[in-house]
């Protein structure tokens, strides 16, 4: 097989010229740690906060705490909380709390990928489908409420194959639940390839077509506020 080359971006007046459509960094840089399961590298985030240039980052499921060592680096005020901690995303009285950002950043559970807790409250361990969804949809809600106006909501998801419910689309189910929640889509869909992936280290005796990349939808709070169409 050849070589694959990226293609060659336009110029334009980007503050991160080399931020397009495909993130493809083979490295993860000093963020977060490498060993909590499911993690991302941190460079996705530094571009993108370079990009949008907030004042106030809002990490609410920081995991290993990938994005608060980026804006750690940056100089950016943040806050970043965790279900194992106490904080819990979901909650809208624990949002409130937080006040207001400019720029929030997630990357929920894919469902039941990865179980990351025996906590009914935490995504990764909700029974079925349409109960994780159920929860999803309060997480980006409650997100889309911490946003100051003109805001930014930036989410790192990926689909998967379960072994009772099938092929699960959870990056569409992410773009449905943004836009009934009354956000806009800011810019293209990044796709994130996943270098580093544990499961590329493993042999398989089934079939399957393998998916080496997830998805980061950025979407922004309007201006003037709205209703949400819709509650899973």
């Amino acid at each position: 097989m050849n070589q694959i080359t990226l293609p060659t971006p336009p110029r334009n007046g980007s503050p991160v010229p080399h931020l397009t459509s495909i993130h493809a960094s083979t490295r993860r840089g000093e963020y977060g740690s490498h060993k909590y399961p499911g993690n991302c590298g941190g460079y996705l985030i530094r571009d993108l906060l370079q990009y949008f240039l907030p004042k106030r980052v809002l990490d609410p499921m920081t995991g290993s705490g990938t994005c608060r060592d980026v804006c750690r680096e940056l100089g950016i005020e943040h806050f970043s909380g965790d279900i194992r901690f106490g904080f819990d995303c979901a909650n809208s009285e624990h949002m409130k709390i937080v006040g207001k950002y400019d720029f929030v950043w997630i990357h929920p559970p894919y469902w039941r990928m990865k179980v990351y807790s025996d906590d009914p409250r935490d995504l990764s361990t909700a029974p079925t489908c349409i109960d994780f969804l159920a929860r999803y949809w309060k997480v980006i809600w409650n997100c889309k409420e911490a946003l100051t106006p003109g805001g930014h909501l930036a989410v790192l998801m990926g689909d998967y194959t379960d072994r009772e419910a099938g092929y699960v689309p959870l990056t569409y189910y992410t773009k449905r639940l943004c836009f009934d929640a009354g956000l806009r889509q800011k810019c293209t869909e990044i796709i994130r390839l996943q270098h580093g992936n544990t499961s590329s280290k493993k042999s398989y005796r089934s079939s399957f077509i393998p998916g080496l990349h997830d998805t980061c939808l950025v979407v922004q709070k309007p201006i003037v506020s709205t209703s949400p169409t819709t509650n899973v």
